[in-house]
């Protein structure tokens, strides 16, 4: 097929020829009307629009259309433009004319899309409004029975959704925000619980394993803050001291809130007038006893510290009230492990007993080097001289019963009950102790004991570093019988704690009831003492001439049956009987009876004022 003379020039020179026996082209081609011209070029399918344009993406550009735009085409007619493409076409490279193809059908594929999705969405629209119509019309049939179906329909849809929107309108202005109980489940499934629940989970009711006295359980402090009187804590390793040392010198309400400054862990916790501290703990005075100091160090080196430079005579009389924080013999045993696989060592703790510190073939150590960074869990655990084991126990307890850290003093077995049993009556004999795993009871019963409020409530986090260690059955038992003696400790002081707890919590919930008990008596006192002067000053009103007429022998017994009454019946005026009340129309009283009155009403006004 030959191609076209226009067409052959605007490719340029080119070696096809002719066919033979083809008529020879005239030189004069046949005009057209520019007009005609040039809406052949523009329409979006022709050439020359494609060509101006540029090449499409992903055409190499060494593709010349500039010869194209030089001299525009010239078609007959619209058809002229596909007839030209498409010899064309014909002359590209076959992977260059797949390309193109590529790139017109992907052209398309936007316009494409956005008509399909139009029409989808339409057909959706429509489909959605027939099958309401079809619902409506089978639930709200009987009633659109009359007159146009559709319109009813959607008249009553239009109305339940009006309906809808002023039942929220107005029920945001009654119960605004989440206030209203109303939108909130628990006001349909179950009451507000508690909010001292276990941490745990668990009842707060439990079967208690040992018996305690009264003066056990009952822990009230009389700690005067203006004296005297000091708060030492004992700060156990990785049992969440640092924390609870915080909120000591941070979350307190005081007359005169300790003076904490940022970036200095010491606060300043002076009286209330004074120059002295309160609060002898890390975060006030230091670690001014050594390091996480035990109760053998403490109670030998606190009042030589704080008494220190008065003379023994001169020195106040003074009542040191010694506080801890204990933990779960397993957890705090795992997450010290974690600590000291950090690099932590504690080597600054003096462990002083009896006067000096232990030598080194008492307390060997269990690493050679600077610290104990990066040691398994099986080598932490086959130290034999590791503190970590029974360390609360160890803190807790008298050293210089056993001898301190000389293990030849007595047999081991007799060693450590008297450790166990020095520690828990150590525990027990302290002002407060509280469990980090009952944060909210731990505050409760702080506030009970030392009668101070703190300012925020204690948070439970019960996501630490000992619960990320996944160990397995043979392991933890490894853990319990290598810290048995923390593990009965711990049973034991879990045990007083929450009996001290629900000791506190029955004493709170009878002292209200004692109080609203005190107060319907003294309202009904006041309503008696109202209405009895109310009753005389009626009867001083009446005439004198029905003294003469009605004279009464027995003054008293008006009186006495209506007071008697009304102390029965709850004050209650009304609730006398007919015989009283026709007895009072027949004799109103005398001037006598109402003496009588006045006195009886004033010794009862006298005994309400006394309870008073």
């Amino acid at each position: 097929m030959a191609l076209p003379a226009f067409a052959a020039r605007a490719l340029g020179p080119t070696t096809l020829q002719p066919e033979q026996g083809a008529p020879a082209r005239t030189t004069c081609p046949r005009r057209h009307s520019r007009v005609e011209a040039e809406l052949a070029a523009s329409r979006p399918g022709s050439l020359a629009v494609s060509v101006r344009a540029g090449p499409p993406r992903g055409v190499s550009h060494r593709f010349n259309s500039q010869q194209l735009l030089d001299k525009p085409l010239k078609a007959k007619s619209s058809s002229l433009a596909g007839a030209v493409r498409a010899p064309l076409f014909a002359l590209l490279p076959r992977g260059r004319r797949r390309r193109m193809h590529d790139l017109r059908r992907r052209w398309d594929l936007g316009s494409l899309g956005r008509a399909l999705l139009t029409r989808g969405l339409a057909a959706l629209g429509h489909s959605l409004k027939h099958v309401l119509g079809a619902v409506f019309s089978k639930i709200f049939g009987p009633l659109a029975s009359v007159g146009n179906m559709d319109e009813k329909s959607n008249k009553l849809l239009l109305a339940l959704v009006m309906l809808f929107l002023f039942a929220v309108i107005v029920l945001q202005y009654v119960c605004p925000g989440t206030e209203c109980q109303l939108l909130r489940l628990q006001a349909f499934s179950s009451p507000v619980p508690d909010p001292y629940r276990s941490e745990d989970e668990s009842s707060a009711r439990f079967v208690p394993r040992y018996n305690f006295s009264r003066g056990d359980l009952l822990r009230q402090v009389d700690f005067d803050i203006k004296g005297d009187d000091l708060i030492v804590f004992l700060h156990i390793q990785k049992t969440g001291g640092t924390t609870f040392g915080r909120h000591l010198v941070r979350n307190i309400q005081l007359e005169q809130p300790c003076e904490c400054r940022v970036g200095q862990k010491k606060c300043t916790c002076h009286r209330p007038g004074k120059r002295e501290t309160w609060l002898f703990s890390r975060f006030s005075t230091g670690w001014s006893c050594g390091l996480h100091a035990d109760w053998t160090e403490l109670t030998s080196c606190v009042p030589a510290v704080v008494d220190g430079k008065r003379d023994a005579r001169l020195r106040p009389s003074r009542n040191f009230h010694y506080i801890t924080i204990l933990r779960d013999p397993v957890s705090r045993y795992l997450s010290e492990w974690r600590h000291v696989q950090r690099g932590a060592t504690w080597k600054a703790s003096l462990h002083v007993c009896d006067g000096r510190p232990p030598t080194s073939e008492e307390l060997p150590s269990c690493y050679a080097g600077d610290d104990w960074s990066g040691c398994p869990l099986k080598e932490f655990m086959d130290c034999p001289y590791n503190l970590a084991n029974n360390r609360q126990v160890r803190m807790l307890s008298d050293l210089t019963l056993v001898g301190c850290y000389n293990l030849s003093v007595m047999p081991e077995k007799q060693r450590n009950k008297v450790l166990l049993e020095s520690a828990k009556s150590n525990l027990k004999h302290m002002a407060f102790f509280g469990l980090t795993e009952f944060q909210r009871k731990t505050q409760y019963l702080f506030e009970k004991t030392f009668n101070m409020n703190f300012i925020s409530p204690f948070t439970q986090y019960n996501t630490t570093r000992a619960s990320s260690v996944e160990i397995n059955e043979e392991i933890q038992k490894r853990i319990e019988g290598l810290n048995f003696l923390d593990m009965e400790l711990y049973s034991f002081a879990k045990d007083l704690f929450l009996q001290r707890y629900q000791f506190m919590r029955q004493k709170e919930h009878q002292e209200t009831r004692r109080k609203r008990q005190e107060q319907r008596k003294f309202l009904k006192g006041r309503f008696l003492q109202l209405h009895f002067q109310s009753q005389s000053q009626g009867q001083s009103q009446i005439p004198s001439q029905n003294l003469s007429q009605n004279p009464n022998p027995n003054p008293n017994q008006n009186l006495t049956q209506p007071l008697l009454q009304n102390l029965t019946q709850g004050g209650n005026p009304n609730a006398r009987p007919k015989e009283t009340r026709a007895s009072e129309k027949q004799s109103p009283g005398q001037e006598q009876g109402d003496s009588h009155s006045s006195n009886g009403t004033s010794d009862y006004i006298g005994s309400v004022e006394t309870w008073r």
